[in-house]
């Protein structure tokens, strides 16, 4: 029996999953986008957005795509996708980024601490964070060149499913940047780690 976790809103967790093993993440109520990165079992190779396009010739990735490491491996293959749009442009939002952008003051839960976090908790260190693939994030690119991000294309119950190409450690985030989640407020993710 499969068992599905769920990531509380605005929250991060840390896994590991084995060669073949696939991991299925869940938007449970629609329109919430979370944040992924991979290492390799040892940190000693990261998920990377430029290998990523290089090697698969599009900045939209979905089923059929295969998310490579710095070295030139690779890491995850999509092999299910209800959604088809996800960004792998943007970095982890974080507090800098909340005082930057929106200016706020204090605290502010971000990815880049809870991806961080997740990985230390597997016995990784987590910086330099890569750019994380941002799945059920929407992001349009307009002709000019800019970016818009707008509400994720994600209905209750849509899901992407990654098969792990290497044994790896992987953190993931329910995103809490209501830019990324349409607007809205954060809400839970949950994830399901399948047998291959």
């Amino acid at each position: 029996m499969i068992e599905r976790q769920r990531i509380a809103a605005a929250s991060g967790v840390g896994l590991r999953l084995k060669r073949g093993q696939a991991l299925r993440i869940v938007d449970s109520e629609g329109g919430q986008s979370g944040d992924l990165v991979a290492y390799s079992a040892d940190g000693s190779e990261r998920l990377s957005n430029g290998r990523s396009f290089d090697y698969g010739g599009s900045l939209r990735l979905s089923a059929g795509a295969v998310l490579w490491s710095d070295l030139s491996r690779p890491m995850l293959s999509i092999v299910e996708d209800d959604v088809g749009r996800h960004d792998f442009l943007y970095a982890a939002c974080s507090a800098p980024m909340y005082r930057m952008q929106y200016g706020a003051v204090g605290d502010h839960r971000n990815c880049h601490d809870n991806l961080c976090a997740a990985l230390r908790s597997l016995g990784l260190a987590p910086e330099p964070l890569p750019t994380p693939f941002n799945v059920f994030m929407n992001v349009e690119i307009e002709a000019d060149g800019r970016l818009r991000v707008v509400p994720p294309r994600s209905r209750a119950g849509d899901s992407i499913v990654l098969r792990a190409e290497m044994d790896l450690a992987i953190a993931l985030s329910s995103c809490p940047a209501s830019a990324a989640n349409g607007g809205a407020p954060a809400r839970a993710l949950a994830y399901e780690v399948l047998d291959g």
